[in-house]
């Protein structure tokens, strides 16, 4: 089996470091986990740091599609929210391809929904009301696109595996080698119905031990302060600048337009992005099956609710200090 992994710093494996300095990360131990005696699973991961849907688009999509994968997984649209340049039709346009082109090639598609980056940052609430009204937006989107596609779906944002001791990095917005773990675990539980699924379930035994207070508060001092510095070039200007005007409209008792603006926007994007002809299938028509538990453990899939329903919070984020790293070790076979 061929698995290909599209993303961000999510999917490269960002806060599970390996001995040799490179990402291991939650694809790459799913990945393990696909193989079953005399059936190896080859493992693609043009996934990188800080990219973005439409990074996706024009540099990850064509490596899957040469690589022809029959299960594929796409976690982006983080790293989209944290940026002054946000377009959530650009978004929409992008997701649609990606999921879209994976799918008619015949691959299982697997997408998620992700935390949303004000809350995991801890922002005040005029700063992080603007990212969580983004992340919705992009989730919704993310829904939708999977159910048009038959895509499978993880409910991440809001799972209680994000609340759970280890399980983010020193830098709260990456999964730690736990984290990652458990993640893997979810993905491979989503798959039990399907024939994509060969061996045992990824073990949530660490090799290192979770990284406590003291730890984050060295990488802070040292590593973080720099992250912070550059990624605040380009999104606190015009976090600010939301800001200003989220205080404004509640000032005015009017905030509840600016939920009413993203809602339509939303909508008006994902109406653009709406298949035209008999080629494609109408949006909602096919199934897509959802893990939407509270609990820690392996989630049971379940139908999805309408493509017009609201989607939880956000996801994954900016480019954590570390080595780059396009493929994960592991037992899989790696494709060249």
């Amino acid at each position: 089996m061929r698995y290909a992994a599209l993303g961000d710093s999510l999917t490269e494996g960002i806060g599970d470091p390996l001995p040799d300095g490179t990402w291991r990360g939650w694809a790459a131990l799913l990945a393990d986990a696909l193989a079953a005696p005399g059936h190896p699973v080859r493992f693609e991961r043009p996934a990188h740091s800080g990219a973005r849907c439409a990074d996706v688009v024009e540099h990850q999509l064509p490596v899957a599609r040469r690589f022809r994968p029959h299960l594929a997984s796409v976690l982006v649209g983080g790293n989209d929210t944290l940026r002054t340049s946000f377009d959530i039709h650009r978004v929409a346009r992008s997701l649609d391809t990606v999921v879209g082109s994976l799918a008619s090639d015949g691959a299982l598609v697997v997408t998620a929904c992700l935390p949303d980056p004000g809350r995991l940052l801890r922002l005040p609430g005029p700063l992080a009301r603007p990212l969580a009204r983004r992340m919705r937006s992009v989730n919704e989107v993310v829904h939708t696109v999977a159910a048009r596609h038959g895509a499978l779906h993880l409910h991440l944002a809001d799972h209680a595996m994000l609340g759970l001791p280890g399980f983010w990095s020193v830098d709260r917005l990456h999964p730690g080698e736990l984290g990652h773990r458990l993640l893997a675990r979810e993905v491979h539980a989503l798959l039990g119905p399907t024939d994509r699924r060969g061996g045992a379930p990824p073990s949530v035994r660490c090799d290192r031990t979770p990284p406590g207070r003291v730890a984050a508060t060295r990488w802070m001092a040292t590593k973080g302060t720099r992250w912070v510095v550059d990624r605040s070039r380009d999104l606190l200007p015009g976090l600010l600048r939301l800001a200003a005007e989220e205080a404004r409209h509640r000032l005015a008792g009017t905030a509840p337009l600016l939920d009413r603006a993203a809602e339509h926007a939303t909508r008006a994007a994902l109406g653009a992005t709406e298949p035209a002809g008999p080629g494609r299938p109408a949006p909602g028509t096919a199934a897509v099956r959802v893990a939407a538990t509270g609990a820690p453990g392996p989630s049971r899939p379940s139908v999805a609710r309408s493509p017009g329903a609201r989607a939880p919070g956000r996801t994954r984020g900016p480019r954590a200090p570390g080595p780059p790293s396009h493929r994960g070790p592991g037992a899989a076979d790696r494709a060249r």
